[in-house]
């Protein structure tokens, strides 16, 4: 390990258990040279990957703010498994299975899911992050196109399966962002603690053709996520 990787890990450590608090600033580059006997440079690249793996953010003329770590980043414009996402993350994480049926398309969901008959997966999954339940993640697949769905598969990756083992090209998704009120059934899966709200986010996911194959409803507890986008101005 090089020496601007081990800065990194040191100041990463101290702000992960909260030695350095999120909301102050971390030491100017000077007294950082100073503590860690290392010139400019090496500080420099210490903080850029801070600052990429979005621990900190620059602020010109002040310094190096720390952010809060406890919020779990969520790609609003991207098309991520969680399995993926649950490679970022640096703590315990869990996918508990608590519904798996195939059942005809339901009235209410048709429209969702561009069918007028025909068989879905219905999967319902709980993500687990550091022994509290605070993802519900329901998900809709059209059987005609995603095929030999099992429950093994919903508990490993479904895009996994999907992609891996039905060859099917995953393209994009639309994406739907509320606040809800956390429903009686959603208080008592989820570990809600004094909250009542969740952020609700529906996707519709499609196919390299356009085809759209899941219609996903996720609700996070508020606390523990934000969600995260790249934009770049273009004037209208």
């Amino acid at each position: 390990m090089s020496k601007y990787q081990m800065i990194y890990q040191d100041l990463l450590n101290k702000i992960k258990h909260k030695d350095i608090k999120p909301g102050s600033y971390l030491p100017s580059e000077n007294e950082l040279m100073k503590q860690y006997d290392a010139s400019r440079d090496t500080i420099r690249k210490a903080l850029n990957l801070l600052l990429q793996n979005g621990y900190i953010q620059k602020n010109k003329g002040k310094g190096s703010l720390v952010l809060d770590v406890d919020r779990i980043a969520f790609p609003v414009s991207g098309v991520t498994s969680f399995k993926e996402l649950q490679k970022t993350m640096q703590t315990d994480v869990e996918t508990i299975v608590h519904l798996f049926l195939k059942e005809e398309v339901p009235d209410e969901l048709k429209e969702d899911l561009y069918m007028e008959e025909g068989m879905v997966y219905h999967v319902e999954r709980i993500r687990k992050i550091d022994g509290q339940k605070v993802i519900l993640d329901l998900d809709y697949l059209n059987a005609n196109i995603i095929t030999g769905l099992e429950r093994k598969h919903a508990e490993n990756s479904l895009y996994e399966y999907i992609e891996k083992q039905l060859g099917l090209k995953i393209s994009f998704a639309r994406k739907e962002i509320t606040v809800v009120k956390a429903s009686k059934h959603e208080k008592e899966l989820l570990d809600m603690q004094d909250y009542d709200l969740l952020v609700c986010v529906k996707s519709y996911t499609y196919l390299e053709d356009a085809t759209l194959f899941q219609y996903t409803i996720s609700k996070h507890r508020p606390d523990k996520f934000r969600f995260v986008d790249f934009a770049r101005r273009t004037e209208l």
